[in-house]
C-alpha cells in the first residue's frame, strides 16, 4: 500500500498520469464510455478546479479575502462569448475558441489589476467589501447593454467546451498557477500573508506581489468564464451573483487554503456533492454551507490546508520544505 502511495505522490508518474488522462479524454466521447451526464460532470469539475485553485492564490496563499470572483469569471465569459457569436467567423469558431478563451482572460485580468489597486490600501473584510462592490457593478453592467442581451441573457454560443478542451486548459491552469506560487512572487505572497509590513522590511515589494497576484487570479477565473459559456451556451448576468462567488468560497476553504491539491479536492467534492444532493432541491443549498460551518469548526484550514501532494512541488523546493513527508507523500507547504 506504501509503495502505491508513494508511486502516485511521485513526480515521475506525473507525465504519465497526464499522457493517460489526455488519452482517455478523447477516448470517453469518441467510445461512449461514460454517460453524457457523467461528462458534463466531468467537465464541470475542471472548470471549478480553476475557479478554486484561482481564487486560493489570493485567499490562501495571500492571505486577503475576496469575495467577487465570479465578476471575473462573468467578464471571460461575455468576452468570448461575444467574440465566437460576433466577431470570429461562425463556420471556424472552434477553431477561434482558443484565442477567445484568451481574450476573455485577459479582459478579466485588466479589471483584476484595477481591483488590486484598492488592495494596496485595504485588507481583510474592507478588501472583500471592495470586491462585492465590484462584481455588483459587473453584473448592473451587463444587465444593461443590450448588445449582449441585458438581463435576458446571450446566446448562439455553439458547444465548443468538450472533455479533451476542458482537460488541456485544466491541466495549464494548474501547471501556470503553480509555477506562479513557487517562484519568487509565490514567497511574496507567503510572505504578505505572514506579516505585511515585516514583508516590506525584508524587501518585498508588496505592490508588485498583490498586483501579480490578482491579475493572475482574475485571469483565470475569466478562462473558467469563457468555458462555462461555451458548455452551457447561454449566460445572464444573474450566474454570475454573489451566490457564484460563494460557490467558489466554499470549494476553496473546503479543499484547504493555501494548498493546489485542497483547490482539486474541494472543486471535486462540491461538484459531486451539488449533483448527488440534487433530488433534495433547495434544501442542497442549505447543506453545504451547513458543511462549511462544521468544517471551519473542527477543520479550519479546510482537508489540505496548508499541505501539498510531492506531485505538485517542484524538486528544488520539495528539498527545503521544513517538515519530511509523510508516509501519504504529504508536505507542509506553509
Amino acid at each position: 500500500m506504501y509503495g502505491i502511495r508513494s508511486a502516485l505522490s511521485s513526480r515521475a508518474t506525473l507525465p504519465v498520469l497526464l499522457f493517460a488522462g489526455f488519452l482517455l479524454s478523447f477516448a470517453i466521447p469518441a467510445y461512449g464510455l461514460l454517460d453524457l451526464y457523467v461528462q458534463l460532470i466531468i467537465i464541470y469539475i475542471g472548470i471549478n478546479i480553476i475557479l478554486a485553485l484561482s481564487l486560493n492564490i489570493v485567499n490562501g496563499y495571500m492571505g486577503e479575502f475576496s469575495v467577487g470572483h465570479a465578476g471575473f469569471m462573468s467578464i471571460g465569459a461575455y468576452v468570448s462569448a461575444v467574440l465566437t457569436v460576433k466577431v470570429f467567423p461562425y463556420d471556424q469558431a472552434f477553431l477561434f475558441f482558443p484565442a477567445a478563451i484568451i481574450a476573455g482572460g485577459i479582459a478579466a485580468a485588466v479589471l483584476g489589476l484595477v481591483v488590486a489597486i484598492p488592495s494596496f490600501k485595504t485588507r481583510g473584510d474592507y478588501l472583500a467589501i471592495v470586491t462585492l462592490a465590484f462584481s455588483m457593478i459587473i453584473k448592473s453592467v451587463f444587465d444593461n447593454i443590450d448588445y449582449v442581451g441585458g438581463a435576458r441573457g446571450f446566446t448562439g454560443m455553439d458547444r465548443l467546451t468538450t472533455l479533451p478542451m476542458t482537460y488541456f486548459w485544466t491541466v495549464l491552469s494548474i501547471w501556470v498557477m503553480r509555477n506562479f506560487i513557487y517562484s519568487k512572487f509565490g514567497r511574496g505572497m507567503l510572505a504578505i500573508r505572514e506579516e505585511e509590513i515585516a514583508a516590506e522590511m525584508m524587501t518585498v515589494d508588496t505592490r508588485r506581489v498583490k498586483a501579480l497576484a490578482f491579475v493572475i487570479s482574475s485571469f483565470f477565473a475569466g478562462i473558467a468564464g469563457a468555458l462555462l459559456a461555451h458548455m452551457l451556451q447561454f449566460i445572464n448576468p444573474r450566474m454570475f451573483d454573489i451566490i457564484k462567488s460563494t460557490d467558489i468560497l466554499i470549494m476553496v476553504y473546503l479543499g484547504g487554503i493555501g494548498s493546489i491539491t485542497g483547490s482539486i479536492i474541494g472543486a471535486t467534492l462540491f461538484t459531486v456533492l451539488i449533483e448527488v444532493l440534487r433530488p433534495l432541491e433547495m434544501w442542497r443549498m442549505v447543506l453545504m454551507p451547513l458543511l462549511l460551518v462544521v468544517l471551519m469548526i473542527y477543520r479550519p484550514l479546510g482537508i489540505m490546508g496548508l499541505r501539498e501532494l510531492k506531485l505538485f512541488i517542484p524538486g528544488h523546493d520539495g528539498a527545503c520544505l521544513r517538515d519530511k513527508p509523510d508516509k501519504k507523500g504529504i508536505q507542509d507547504a506553509s
